[in-house]
């Protein structure tokens, strides 16, 4: 582990205990943690990206944002639904964040997470005739046009009294530097492997599509390294990112005690079934930060991975959410290899 960011699901609700009542609130909080963050030295503030619930569903604007108003730290998303985007506007604004953020992007997509609308992606006018119940041919082929549209690829037919007979154009703006920062969200070791021969950065979640009965972070080990071995065999020479999310909270005071000292006793991987698959889900860290230390080197794929995203209770507010980072970054992250943001941007281990 090389690195560290706050992922924040973006909850937000009018209800007792939360500091995030409205989506105003939850905007405004992410865009104040990401500043916090920055001058702590994290290097990553990602939001997940979820439609038709109570929580962040329009990453862009947000990013743009958090870009604008920090220095140093990434942004990014973990992850985008492809199935409900526009491919070519998504490449546009792709393109210009990347410009905002001088580079300091990882856009993580994917087919999406499993949602509250049925098949959701349908009412914003995008439909999967060979795949109605997942979307994921659809995904795959929207993403398709959106790495051709970011490479430069002259898309659209031009009208031949402004350009001349026979002219295609590409969209604009281009970014040289973004197909460095895209990123695939793979829940699978099947996934890691095509996410590898495509040449993007991987991003593994807090859960993967599988149970083979090996603890969580082992089976996602073996992702990490079927992703890298897929990448150099498709004869990538280049230095992919791979990132891994986990809850993690150093208790450092009564207060951490209080909202988090349970989950220490209840430390386990946990098997369930999620989107028709048997699945795996990582557990929760909770514990005094020596003890969080030696519970983090046994982590195979934490420590396999450059960059650690430390999922956030973002409905505590910003002050709570940049206590726990602070702790992770002054009592945790040294131990583990963390070199703080002000150490230049975050690099992934060279295939070769």
């Amino acid at each position: 582990m090389k690195a560290f960011g706050f992922l924040s699901f973006g909850h937000y609700a009018d209800v007792p205990g939360s500091l995030t009542r409205t989506a105003g609130d939850m905007l405004r909080q992410t865009i104040e943690i990401a500043e916090g963050a920055d001058e702590i030295g994290v290097n990553g503030a990602y939001v997940r990206v979820h439609h038709w619930a109570r929580q962040a569903a329009s990453p862009m604007p947000l990013l743009s944002a958090m870009a604008a108003r920090t220095k140093r730290i990434e942004v990014g998303t973990g992850v985008i639904d492809m199935r409900y985007e526009n491919p070519f506007q998504f490449a546009e604004e792709a393109a210009a964040l990347d410009l905002i953020a001088d580079g300091r992007i990882a856009l993580g997509v994917s087919r999406g997470s499993p949602e509250t609308a049925l098949r959701g992606y349908e009412t914003f006018g995008f439909h999967d005739e060979e795949d109605t119940e997942r979307g994921s041919v659809l995904a795959r082929e929207k993403f398709d046009l959106f790495l051709r549209a970011i490479d430069g690829e002259r898309v659209a037919p031009g009208d031949p009294r402004i350009v001349g007979e026979g002219h295609y154009l590409a969209i604009e703006p281009q970014s040289p530097t973004l197909r460095d920062h895209i990123w695939w969200g793979a829940g699978s070791r099947a996934t890691a492997e095509t996410t590898g021969r495509m040449g993007l950065n991987m991003m593994s979640s807090t859960l993967l599509t599988e149970a083979t009965g090996q603890p969580f972070h082992e089976l996602q080990r073996e992702q990490i390294d079927l992703f890298r071995t897929a990448y150099r065999e498709a004869g990538h020479t280049g230095a992919p990112r791979v990132s891994v999310s986990r809850s993690v909270f150093p208790l450092v005071s009564d207060r951490d005690r209080a909202y988090f000292g349970l989950r220490s006793r209840e430390n386990s991987d946990q098997v369930g079934i999620i989107d028709g698959y048997r699945s795996t889900f990582g557990k929760t860290y909770a514990a005094e930060p020596d003890e969080l230390i030696e519970q983090l080197k046994a982590d195979e794929a934490v420590m396999a991975a450059d960059t650690l995203m430390l999922t956030i209770p973002n409905q505590l507010g910003p002050e709570y959410n940049l206590h726990v980072l602070q702790a992770f970054a002054e009592h945790v992250a040294p131990a583990l290899g963390w070199k703080p943001n002000t150490e230049g941007p975050v690099q992934g281990d060279s295939i070769a």
